[in-house]
């Protein structure tokens, strides 16, 4: 026994779609109104009236039928004000869950939004195009075994070890477009920084990392504002959650520029031809995440990359798309910089060892210039890139000057290529990295560092949801003390986006 209001929504539905529309029923509509005959929801009589009718309305389903050949269980009855009725009918569930199916059909239909999922997380776009949200949660769980960090200094070597778990990233992205589809803008939000057991808790409060608008109409030319990491170089552009490794090369610490606020011009020239190139050139304050100029100098950057096959690169280590095509760039970049800092981080402007800290520095104590140059490739699950850096620090309180050297290089490749009975999620990798950089006690001496790393990714659904594993051998040259020690180290994390 089935309520009439089930054959109420179902009317409702085949109205709704348009199923039964003006003239005689098509095809479609006789197959609905086929399965209503067969299953005893409407008469012979009925079926052949419904047939011929101009349009259809939920009383002329239900009313009875004048010369009935299906006779109902039971007595058909409905009241004028309501048409509630109960009748005995078998409805399979094939029936019901096609007049649901239309139903939810009508309201997709109906809405002025659309939602989906996909790469970027939830998805939701008005019908025309002109607004739309991505909305996505990330997680980065991670266990280090005996140092989390790099060890820059031979006591971080000596000090006794740990072993460790800590929720490295927790993470909120917000983007999308508005007004116009190349009206585009981003927001990320830091949700718990991971801090050490003597910092402030405030050192791991929510915060804003990253905010910028692109208006980006035409390719050859667009200009973003905000606040991100700027485009100097790609080990430090690629999203902590695009790595091949658990976390960046020891390069990174002393070389990137990271997020700064500012302003850039960037596009891309003689698309798919020999000398597809994209270009990047910005002025930003230059005190980092979050903060307001402290004098009238700027940081100035620029970038230059030539897409060597006329196919851009994109900014993600590995090559789990597995790339069908030879896909490469080539570049060069720099940025010159005066101010209290000599490094920047997602936290701000900071100091390398050896160098005054930004709150007891001058403004304008450090003037910086760098340089990097950078290949990245990719072809069938093989993916390699390098980089190799120059910093040149000016002390103009102490009249000195520092120069730094940076460099690394890392490749990966599913072997199932080559191998199939080879798992294909899986990816092996390895890395080499170098740094020379200003002795912490004397900056006359020069103290050298070096790291080898080999590591392994399970791909459960791209670098949306990912294990990895890596092994790291790190080593520690003290010029000043003139002495060396090394160490291991064992990281595992798995990074997952919802």
């Amino acid at each position: 026994m089935h309520r009439l209001s089930f054959l109420n929504r179902a009317c409702a539905a085949l109205l709704m779609t348009g199923a039964i529309g003006s003239g005689s029923a098509a095809a479609a509509d006789q197959e609905l109104l086929d399965i209503l005959f067969q299953n005893g929801v409407i008469t012979e009589a009925q079926y052949t009236k419904l047939l011929t009718k101009e349009t259809l309305t939920t009383a002329d389903i239900l009313s009875p039928a004048s010369e009935p050949t299906v006779a109902a269980a039971e007595p058909v009855q409905v009241p004028e004000e309501d048409l509630e009725v109960e009748v005995a009918v078998s409805l399979d569930d094939s029936i019901q869950a096609a007049i649901d199916q239309a139903v939810a059909r009508t309201v997709a239909a109906e809405s002025p939004v659309i939602a989906s999922y996909g790469s970027k997380g939830f998805h939701f776009e008005t019908r025309d195009g002109n607004f739309s949200t991505n909305l996505q949660w990330r997680a980065q769980l991670r266990y280090s075994n005996p140092v989390g960090s790099d060890p820059r200094q031979l006591d971080d070597i000596s000090e006794p070890g740990t072993s460790s778990f800590e929720a490295r990233r927790l993470r909120m992205k917000i983007g999308g477009h508005g007004f116009q589809p190349w009206l585009k803008y981003y927001f990320e939000v830091d949700l718990q920084p991971a801090r050490e057991v003597d910092d402030s808790s405030s050192s791991s409060s929510a915060r804003v990392i990253d905010y910028r608008i692109d208006l980006a109409k035409w390719d050859w030319g667009g200009i973003r504002v905000g606040q991100w990491k700027i485009d100097l170089n790609r080990e430090r552009v690629d999203s902590s959650g695009r790595q091949q490794f658990v976390e960046r090369s020891i390069v990174n610490r002393v070389f990137t520029v990271d997020r700064q606020v500012g302003i850039q011009l960037r596009g891309r020239l003689f698309k798919e031809t020999a000398a597809d190139m994209n270009y990047y050139a910005g002025v930003f304050n230059g005190e980092g995440r979050s903060v307001r100029n402290v004098s009238d100098d700027h940081l100035y950057m620029g970038r230059l990359q030539w897409n060597f096959f006329g196919r851009e690169l994109a900014w993600r280590q590995t090559d789990v798309e597995f790339t069908e095509k030879p896909t490469g760039s080539f570049a060069v970049a720099g940025f010159t910089n005066t101010g209290p800092c000599t490094r920047w981080s997602s936290s701000g402007c900071g100091n390398l060892d050896g160098f005054a800290k930004p709150a007891s520095a001058e403004s304008d104590q450090f003037k910086i210039e760098q340089g990097v140059q950078e290949l990245a490739f990719k072809y069938r699950g093989f993916s390699f890139q390098q980089e190799w850096h120059r910093k040149f620090i000016t002390d103009r309180v102490a009249g000195t000057r520092s120069d730094l050297t940076g460099a690394y290089v890392q490749a990966g490749y599913f072997f199932h290529n080559l191998i199939p009975s080879f798992p294909a999620p899986l990816e092996l990798a390895a890395r080499f990295a170098y740094v020379e950089e200003p002795n912490e006690q004397d900056r006359n001496f020069y103290n050298e560092r070096e790291e080898f790393t080999v590591g392994a990714n399970w791909f459960f659904k791209g670098h949306n949801n990912k294990v990895t594993v890596d092994f790291s051998h790190l080593t520690v040259d003290d010029s000043f003390l003139q002495q060396s020690d090394s160490d291991n180290r064992v990281r595992v994390q798995w990074d997952v986006s919802f």
